[in-house]
C-alpha cells in the first residue's frame, strides 16, 4: 500500500512538473514565433517615428533605456533601505523582539498587495509632493512595489545565520565595519535571489508605472522626465488595430526577457563572485 501510495506521488509531482514546463514552452514559444520576425535593428536602435502605432517606422529604444533607468534605480533604493533594514531586526534586536514581529507581518501584507494599488499611492504621494509624472516618480513607486519582496527574502536567509556570529567576530577583534562585512558576505546568496525576484516583479510591471512614470517617445535626460517603459509599450502596441504593430509587441516581449535574462545572470555573477569566502 504504501509503494502504491508512493508511486501515485511521484506521478502527480511528475505530472505538475510537466505541466509548469509546458506552460512555460508554450508561452515562450508563442512569444518567439509571433515576435522573432519583427524584431529588427531598427527596433532596438530607434525610438518610435511619427505614426509608429499605425505600422510606421521607428522602434522601442526609449522603452528599453526607460525600463533599465527604471528597474535599476528601484533596485538600488530598495537595496538602500533592505539591507540596514535586514540586518538590524537579525542581528541587533532580541530573537523574539516585538519589533520584529511587527516588520516580518507588515511586510507579509505589503508583499499580498496588488501592484494597482501601489500605483495609486505613488500618484497620490505624487501629486501631494508636487511631483510630475517622471522617471523619478516611477523609481519611488516601482521601489515601494520590489521591497517588501527584497526585504523578506533577505530576511529568511539572515534567519538562517546564527545570531551569535556577531558576537563570535566582535571577540575576535573585528571592528563592527569589519563585522557588517562579514554578514554582508554570508548573506550575498539571499540577496542574489532577493533581487532576482524584485526584478521579476518590478520590471514586468505596468499599472505601477502607469501613472507615475508617464509615457514619452524620447528617451529620458532626466528623473524629472517622463519615461517609458517595456510593459506600457507592449500594451499599447497591442491596443492597435494595425497586425503588424501587434507582432511588434511579441517583439518587445522578447527584449524584455531578454533584459530580465542579463539581469539575473548578471545578479548570479556577482553573488558567486563575492560568497567565495563564505563561512
Amino acid at each position: 500500500m504504501k509503494q502504491f501510495e508512493e508511486r501515485i506521488f511521484k506521478l502527480i509531482m511528475i505530472a505538475a512538473s510537466l505541466i509548469i514546463l509546458g506552460i512555460l514552452i508554450y508561452i515562450i514559444g508563442t512569444i518567439f514565433y509571433k515576435g522573432l520576425p519583427s524584431l529588427t535593428w531598427d527596433m532596438i536602435t530607434k525610438v518610435p517615428g511619427g505614426g509608429f502605432y499605425l505600422g510606421k517606422e521607428g522602434g522601442v529604444l526609449n522603452a528599453i533605456v526607460g525600463s533599465v533607468y527604471l528597474i535599476l534605480g528601484a533596485l538600488a533604493l530598495s537595496l538602500f533601505l533592505s539591507v540596514p533594514l535586514v540586518m538590524y531586526i537579525n542581528f541587533y534586536l532580541p530573537a523574539k523582539s516585538w519589533f520584529s514581529r511587527i516588520v516580518r507581518f507588515s511586510l507579509d501584507i505589503l508583499f499580498g498587495v496588488p501592484s494597482i494599488v501601489y500605483g495609486a499611492f505613488g500618484f497620490s504621494l505624487m501629486i501631494y509632493l508636487g511631483i510630475r509624472a517622471s522617471l523619478l516618480g516611477g523609481i519611488i513607486t516601482v521601489g515601494m512595489l520590489i521591497m517588501p519582496v527584497m526585504m523578506r527574502s533577505l530576511d529568511e536567509i539572515a534567519r538562517l545565520l546564527s545570531r551569535d556570529l556577531p558576537d563570535a567576530l566582535l571577540s575576535l577583534g573585528a571592528t563592527k565595519y569589519e563585522m557588517t562585512k562579514v554578514l554582508l558576505r554570508q548573506l550575498m546568496p539571499g540577496l542574489a535571489t532577493a533581487v532576482l525576484l524584485a526584478i521579476g516583479r518590478g520590471i514586468g510591471d505596468a499599472a505601477t508605472v502607469l501613472f507615475t512614470a508617464g509615457y514619452t517617445d524620447n528617451i529620458p535626460t532626466s528623473l524629472s522626465q517622463p519615461a517609458a517603459t517595456l510593459p506600457l509599450s507592449i500594451f499599447f502596441q497591442l491596443g492597435s488595430p494595425v497586425e503588424e504593430v501587434q507582432n511588434r509587441a511579441y517583439a518587445s516581449a522578447i527584449i524584455l526577457t531578454v533584459i530580465i535574462l542579463i539581469l539575473s545572470f548578471s545578479a548570479r555573477y556577482i553573488s558567486s563572485k563575492f560568497s567565495k569566502n563564505r563561512i
